[in-house]
C-alpha cells in the first residue's frame, strides 16, 4: 500500500503508536534470533523489494518497516527523542527538518564514527552538506532521494486552449515564471471554464525552491522573509495567478486534489520527481497519455528529498548504519528510480544510462529520466533554517486567502510576515 507523503490518516497514527509500543529504540531481536532493525519512513520510499534483497545477503538481519504520514512521522520522532525511547533504528528525515534535528544531534549517532565521511563523494556536494553540521564534523544522515523539479501538464487541455502540446515547445513558452504567468492568462482567456494550475501554493513552492535563501539567512539563521526579494517575487507571481481565479484551489494529496486530477480540472502542476506516482494514483488508467512532463521556468530546483539517520537509542547502531549505507548506495538508488520513479541524489545513479533513458508511458512516454537528471545537474539548493517548518506554512495559508478572495496580495503578505515574525520569537 502506498501512503502519500503529506496526508493524515488513521493508519499513520496507528503506525506511530505501534512503533512506540514495539520496543524502546529498536532494542532486542526477532523471534528467530536475528538482529531486528526497524526502519521508519514516511510515504513511499520504494524500499520493500530492497529489504528482501538485504535480508538475503545478511541472514542475521531482520528488517522491520514502519511507515507513517509525513507530519506525524517527524512530530513522533521529536517526541520519542525527547522521551528517550520509542524510535526505530534507522530513521528517515525530510530535508526541511534536517536543520531542526541537527540542533539535537546529541540524540543521534555521528555517522562519521562509522566511516561515513569516506562515502562523501557519492553525493552532490549540496546534498552531503545538508546532512552534516556546518563544520562537517558531525554527519547526521546519508542522502536518499531528491525532488528535482519539472512541470506536469495536460496535453489535451493545452490543445483546446490553442497552445503547443509538444513538451519542448511548451518549455519554450515559459523561460521565466513571469512568462509562465502570461501563459496562464492566455490559457484562461481561451478556456474560461477550466483552471490553469492546481493551487497558488504549489506554484509558490516551485518558484521559491529555486532561490538560495528563503526565510532565513544561510549565514547566521536570521529571519529575512520580510526583506528577501526572491520570497516576495514568488509570492506575487503565484498569488496573482490565484487572485485571477486561475487555480483550482486544491491542496496536493487531499481528496479534492485527487478528484481534480482525475477529472482534469486543471492543466498544470508542479511535479517533483516523486509526484509522478501520486498523479498516476489519482488520475487512474483513464488518464494515461493525457499528462506530459516538461521543464520548469528557470530549468531546475528541488522539492523534497530525505536522509537516513541512526538515533542513539538504537541497540544495534553499527548494524543500523550498515543498512542505511546500503540503502543509500548508488546501486540501490538506481533500482528505486527504475522501480518507483524516486529520483536518486547520487550522480552515479541519476547519470546512469538506464536512468537517463527511462520513459514513462503514463505521461505520453515523456523522457522522465532525462528531464529529471538534467534538473538534478543544474540544481542549486535552498537553505532552510531550524525554524523553517514554523514559518513556511504561514505564507501558504496567506496564498489560500488570496485565492479565496478574502485578502489582497499586499494584505495577505503583510499578515504572513507578521505571523512569521511571531512564530520565530
Amino acid at each position: 500500500m502506498t501512503i502519500r507523503r503529506s496526508s493524515w490518516s488513521a493508519l499513520a497514527l496507528s503506525a506511530i503508536l505501534l512503533g512506540a509500543l514495539a520496543g524502546c529504540g529498536g532494542a532486542g531481536g526477532s523471534d528467530s534470533g536475528k538482529i531486528e532493525i526497524k526502519v521508519a519512513t514516511f510515504g513511499e520510499f520504494g524500499y520493500e523489494p530492497l529489504f528482501a534483497e538485504y535480508e538475503a545477503q545478511h541472514p542475521n538481519i531482520d528488517l522491520v518497516p514502519q511507515v507513517s504520514d509525513f507530519e506525524a512521522h517527524h512530530k513522533g520522532l521529536a517526541t520519542h527523542l525527547a522521551g528517550g525511547s520509542g524510535v526505530a533504528d534507522v530513521i528517515a528525515i525530510e530535508e526541511q527538518y534536517m536543520p531542526q534535528f541537527l540542533q539535537s544531534k546529541d540524540k543521534f549517532v555521528n555517522l562519521a564514527d562509522f566511516g561515513a565521511k569516506e562515502l562523501q563523494g557519492q553525493w552532490s556536494p549540496w546534498k552531503w552538506e545538508q546532512g552534516a553540521s556546518k563544520d562537517g564534523s558531525f554527519v547526521l544522515g546519508l542522502g536518499t532521494d531528491m525532488g528535482g523539479l519539472a512541470l506536469c501538464y495536460r496535453r489535451d487541455m493545452f490543445g483546446k486552449a490553442g497552445l503547443p502540446t509538444d513538451r519542448d515547445e511548451v518549455a519554450k513558452l515559459w523561460p521565466t515564471w513571469e512568462e509562465f504567468a502570461r501563459v496562464a492568462d492566455r490559457f484562461s482567456a481561451a478556456v474560461p471554464d477550466a483552471k490553469f494550475a492546481d493551487s497558488a501554493g504549489s506554484l509558490y513552492t516551485a518558484i521559491l525552491n529555486q532561490s538560495e535563501e528563503n526565510f532565513f539567512s544561510k549565514t547566521d539563521d536570521s529571519f529575512i522573509a520580510d526583506r528577501n526579494p526572491n520570497l516576495r517575487r514568488a509570492f506575487d507571481i503565484a498569488g496573482s495567478i490565484g487572485a485571477k481565479g486561475q487555480t483550482a484551489k486544491v491542496t496536493t494529496y487531499t481528496q479534492a486534489w485527487n478528484v481534480a486530477v482525475k477529472q482534469g480540472s486543471f492543466a498544470v502542476m508542479n511535479c517533483p520527481a516523486w509526484m509522478l506516482e501520486q498523479v498516476k494514483d489519482a488520475g487512474g488508467n483513464a488518464n494515461t497519455g493525457k499528462w506530459d512532463v516538461t521543464t520548469v521556468p528557470g530549468n531546475s530546483g528541488n522539492q523534497g528529498g530525505s536522509y537516513l539517520a541512526v538515533p542513539k537509542q538504537s541497540s544495534h547502531q553499527k548494524e543500523a548504519y550498515d543498512v542505511a549505507k546500503w540503502l543509500t548506495a548508488p546501486e540501490q538508488q538506481k533500482k528505486i528510480f527504475l522501480q518507483s520513479g524516486i529520483l536518486p541524489s547520487t550522480p552515479a545513479a541519476y547519470q546512469a544510462p538506464e536512468v537517463v533513458s527511462k520513459t514513462d508511458p503514463y505521461f505520453n512516454n515523456a523522457p522522465v529520466g532525462k528531464i529529471y537528471a538534467s534538473a538534478a545537474d543544474s540544481l542549486r539548493p535552498n537553505y532552510r533554517g531550524p525554524k523553517d517548518s514554523l514559518v513556511r506554512p504561514k505564507f501558504g495559508l496567506a496564498l489560500g486567502r488570496v485565492e479565496d478572495g478574502k485578502q489582497t496580495l499586499d494584505e495577505a503578505w503583510a499578515e504572513a510576515v507578521q505571523q512569521a515574525r511571531e512564530a520565530v520569537k
